[in-house]
């Protein structure tokens, strides 16, 4: 793997291209160039261009989408076609059942979910149930915060906006009693208190990934929940369920963003508990790290960039390395931790 094209040249996407472009060959797309010396080439286009992806596409040896969610099943389709590496940072499930269908005939790798829920959540939480000779729970936990929260929804949108509605509106997977099973998004909402501050976390869609497949018939439980500032859900569910303003997602997209840009100052919370037996004694294993906004190359980027850019970075590496399969479905939890934290991007997370 020599050359990578990263579609989405927001933050993330630029921040990927960065990142990679310290090893690898990269160049962008967007239809709007970053302004900013980024150093690296861009291709200005649209993606809702299908022939210049077709032709474009197969000039490279692998491709990341920083894309919203919605826009990855073009990208995915033509590098599956032409045998290219697939990557992306999709939280959506049926894009994500969709890449995996075409990972059946793939002779490249599909991994798509490879940024921080689903994503690095993943990784870490397989990491810690490696360490049990038998499972009972695998509970996960991220949230993307600003560090100095104002007004009621306590909030700011430093990720996708889509990105975030889709998984407040669609229902998650979890194992519950030994079951999979759907269960409402913004429900199951629970009190964390993490270094003497209160929390919440409520099921949100897609955070597992494919953990539920995985774990199946393996654990009594197994959930994702998204932390936030206590009162978040609630609002939440009074805008989209109330005011049912969920069959409006541009409109509640525009509200949100406009109400609550991004803010400079963020912290990313990722928290994961698995509990179990090793051998005949019953064992709880925890992780827990904050991280907060780093300089890369004489900039600031916030802790939600990084953190993102940094985790589908490190599985890009991987899979040039040969440390990871060469085809088919790339499933997150699959990958090694200690493996992750050791190439170039992943040593970020060691602080």
């Amino acid at each position: 793997m020599k050359t990578i094209l990263v579609f989405g040249m927001g933050k993330v996407g630029t921040l990927v291209g960065i990142l990679l472009n310290k090893r690898f060959a990269v160049t962008g797309f967007d239809k709007n160039i970053p302004t900013e010396p980024t150093g690296f080439d861009c291709i200005q286009g649209d993606i809702q261009d299908q022939s210049l992806l077709e032709k474009t596409i197969p000039q490279f040896d692998a491709v990341v989408s920083c894309m919203p969610y919605n826009l990855n099943l073009s990208i995915a389709r033509i590098a599956h076609a032409h045998g290219i590496h697939y990557f992306d940072l999709t939280e959506d499930v049926p894009t994500t059942e969709a890449i995996m269908q075409m990972s059946l005939t793939a002779s490249a790798v599909m991994a798509p979910q490879c940024g921080l829920a689903p994503g690095l959540i993943g990784i870490i939480g397989a990491n810690l149930a490696h360490r049990f000779t038998k499972l009972r729970d695998i509970e996960l936990r991220v949230g993307a915060l600003p560090r100095y929260p104002n007004g009621l929804l306590a909030y700011s949108f430093t990720w996708s906006p889509a990105g975030v509605i889709n998984e407040y509106i669609n229902d998650a997977e979890v194992i519950h009693n030994g079951t999979r099973k759907m269960v409402p998004s913004l429900d199951g909402i629970e009190s964390i208190n993490i270094e003497g501050r209160d929390y919440e976390a409520f099921s949100t869609s897609g955070g597992l990934g494919t953990m539920c497949q995985t774990y199946a018939g393996k654990v009594d439980t197994l959930n994702y929940k998204t932390i936030r500032y206590p009162g978040h859900a609630q609002l939440m569910r009074f805008l989209l369920y109330e005011l049912i303003l969920k069959d409006k997602r541009e409109l509640v997209e525009s509200i949100l963003t406009e109400a609550k840009p991004p803010v400079e100052d963020d912290v990313v919370l990722v928290y994961a508990v698995v509990e179990g037996w090793k051998g005949n004694a019953l064992a709880r294993e925890e992780y827990y790290r904050s991280f907060h906004p780093i300089d890369i190359n004489g900039k600031k980027w916030r802790a939600i960039s990084w953190t993102t850019a940094a985790s589908i970075a490190a599985v890009v590496e991987m899979v040039a390395d040969q440390k990871l399969p060469q085809k088919g479905f790339l499933k997150q939890e699959e990958i090694d931790f200690s493996t992750f934290l050791e190439t170039q991007n992943g040593q970020l997370f060691k602080g």
